[in-house]
Formats: C-alpha cells, sequence, structure tokens
C-alpha cells in the first residue's frame, strides 16, 4: 500500500461529505459521526509523521549528522544504518 497525503486528504473531504447528508439522521448519523472521529485521530496520527520525518529532514539539511538519525527517520538509508545491518 503507497498511500500519500493527497490520498489522506481526499478521505477526510469524502468523510466531510458523508456528515454533510441531510438524509442522515438517528442511528446513522451517530455511526457516522464515530466513523468520523476514529477517521480524524488516524488522520492527526498520519500528519504528525509526517512533520516528525519533515523536521528531521529540515535539521539535516541545516546541521547535517545524518548518521545520528534513527532509522524511521531516514528510510534505512544512511551508511551507518547500512554498516550496521551488514555486521549483524
Amino acid at each position: 500500500m503507497k498511500n500519500k497525503l493527497t490520498d489522506l486528504n481526499n478521505h477526510l473531504f469524502e468523510q466531510l461529505e458523508r456528515l454533510n447528508d441531510e438524509d442522515l439522521e438517528g442511528e446513522g448519523l451517530d455511526k457516522e459521526i464515530e466513523r468520523s472521529k476514529a477517521v480524524t485521530k488516524v488522520a492527526q496520527t498520519i500528519i504528525n509523521n509526517g512533520t516528525l520525518i519533515l523536521n528531521a529532514k529540515k535539521h539535516v539539511d541545516e546541521w547535517g549528522n545524518r548518521d545520528e538519525l534513527p532509522e524511521l527517520l531516514t528510510g534505512g538509508n544512511n551508511e551507518k544504518t547500512q554498516l550496521h545491518k551488514k555486521r549483524s
């Protein structure tokens, strides 16, 4: 699965459209509100993760020293991570 932030944006707008459905009421509306809350939490987590990666990239661009970044933030592409994997 290779989702992009544009996909997230589309999902959020689709959810907004479902909430805007004037025919939706009662239990169906309650379910859609709960779904919206869940989608919002997942979306916020994705956004926070993207922000963290962007901030790490900015740090590397400004200060260098990519070797000390965790693998998650480098995608496993720094030399130190690759050397460690070869030794293991």
